[in-house]
């Protein structure tokens, strides 16, 4: 049914299932809000102050406004009533302390999405906080998401695969600092006074299917790739897309604190070379990977199952040597190095052939080889433990330049007599050059003919994909 959008002030009525998406989005009290809190950015400094006295004023009209807005939207989401309450409070102390670096603990800690993990849940989220690869500046950002929690998802997660933590969404609607590459919502990125317990972490999967779909149909075409047919379902249909995406995030989120660790290895307060980093994400996706073809060869798996996670495999690879590969800059990027090395590694294994300016892979081949790549992970992983931090480094790096060439100005590639390893580890991070990797005469030549396509999905969604 299609329910028409309120006056402007009025609060929604009805069930929230009811009022469908457009109506939400269409709505005067969200499109007054997200107006108000876009113009509360610009008093706004990095740390999420207005500093300047003479822009007091104008900020509390506009935090009045949006304060009005919550509290005409809150009868849509009454399973976040909690949290509206207390964002109303963090809102007025806000204020009412002279906008001063932001606060929003109380607030932060009510919101408790993935206890209602729901197909076609919807939230409402405010909150002062920086953008993932979006705006590194604590901004009043308010964004509509939608929970995406097919069947067969709540029944991995509610079996071999528990992540309780894990939340995918897509947008709806989003202020500035989501028009961006951003794909995440977390609680870490909230300007708080104190570090809570996090409970949750959301992934955009509408975000991640669209530029998937996007950029790996557009290599396909330059490379003169061809894909099989379950490959090609995923470009065709955004829906499948985004489900396939679910159960790779799924798997990869808890992977972070599971298996042989050294300790933490994401050691996201820590800083260390970025391919570490590099290692870490490409490690999770490759257990996603590995546990994808175990379920697809498996024949006691059910027929839905099966096909999702043959669609993960296709999902990983093409993901990583395509986007991955050539999004961002090539200061430290640790995801782009993870696409080269998966690329490489399959490569000179003679597994994946530029031949003749056309690109073939082994089908049959494929996923035995990806999954060894995931094995020499978890072996220098394994073998780790009992190294001191210096010696993983340095077997980290023996790992990725085994498979890549380094810098020829590499200090790192000139191995130990090189480095300053009696000193601080700062040293030896400090030696990484920022683009310690760089690509491929392969990679360079797509990358001009990739680029304009890898940039026009900042800000996409999967309305736009659809």
């Amino acid at each position: 049914m299609t329910t028409t959008a309120p006056a402007a002030g009025s609060a929604i009525v009805g069930e929230p299932e009811v009022v469908e998406d457009a109506a939400l989005i269409a709505h005067p009290a969200w499109q007054d809000l997200k107006a108000a809190a876009t113009a509360f950015q610009t008093f706004q400094v990095k740390d999420g102050s207005i500093p300047e006295a003479e822009d007091h004023p104008e900020a509390a009209r506009l935090l009045a406004r949006i304060r009005d807005d919550v509290a005409a939207l809150a009868p849509a989401f009454p399973h976040d009533a909690a949290y509206l309450e207390a964002l109303d409070d963090d809102l007025a102390a806000w204020a009412e302390g002279g906008f001063g670096v932001p606060d929003f603990l109380e607030s932060l800690v009510a919101f408790q999405p993935q206890l209602d993990r729901r197909d076609g849940v919807r939230h409402l989220v405010v909150f002062p906080m920086y953008t993932q690869n979006g705006s590194s500046d604590r901004h009043l950002e308010a964004v509509l998401v939608e929970v995406i929690w097919p069947d067969f998802v709540g029944d991995l997660e509610a079996g071999a695969f528990s992540n309780a933590l894990f939340l995918p969404i897509r947008f709806l609607d989003f202020t500035p600092g989501y028009d961006t590459n951003s794909a995440v919502l977390f609680p870490e990125s909230v300007a708080t006074s104190s570090i809570p317990a996090y409970t949750w972490g959301a992934i955009f999967a509408d975000r991640e299917a669209a530029r998937f779909r996007r950029v790996v149909r557009t290599a396909a075409e330059i490379t003169r790739l061809d894909l099989p047919a379950d490959a090609l379902r995923l470009l065709d249909d955004q829906t499948l897309a985004e489900e396939t995406f679910v159960m790779w995030d799924l798997i990869h989120d808890r992977t972070h604190m599971r298996g042989d660790l050294p300790f933490d290895p994401f050691m996201i307060k820590q800083r260390m070379p970025y391919f570490l980093y590099s290692l870490e994400e490409l490690r999770c996706d490759l257990t996603a990977f590995r546990s994808a073809v175990e379920l697809a060869r498996d024949p006691e798996t059910d027929a839905l199952l099966a096909d999702r996670a043959q669609l993960v495999q296709y999902a990983v690879l093409f993901d990583r040597i395509f986007r991955f590969a050539l999004t961002g800059s090539r200061v430290r990027n640790y995801d782009g190095l993870g696409g080269q090395l998966l690329f490489a590694w399959l490569h000179q294994r003679g597994v994946l052939h530029w031949t003749d300016t056309k690109l073939t892979i082994d089908w049959a081949e494929l996923p035995d080889a990806v999954v060894a790549l995931g094995d020499a992970i978890d072996e220098l992983y394994w073998r780790s433990i009992d190294r001191p931090k210096t010696a993983h480094w340095l077997a980290a790096y023996e790992l990725v330049s085994s498979t890549l060439t380094p810098h020829p100005a590499s200090v790192w590639s000139r191995g130990v007599d090189a480095l300053p390893v009696s000193g601080p580890p700062k040293g030896l991070t400090d030696a990484v050059l920022d683009d310690e990797f760089p690509l491929s005469m392969f990679y360079e030549a797509l990358e001009k003919k990739m680029r304009d396509t890898v940039e026009s999905t900042s800000g996409i969604t999967g309305r736009d994909a659809a």
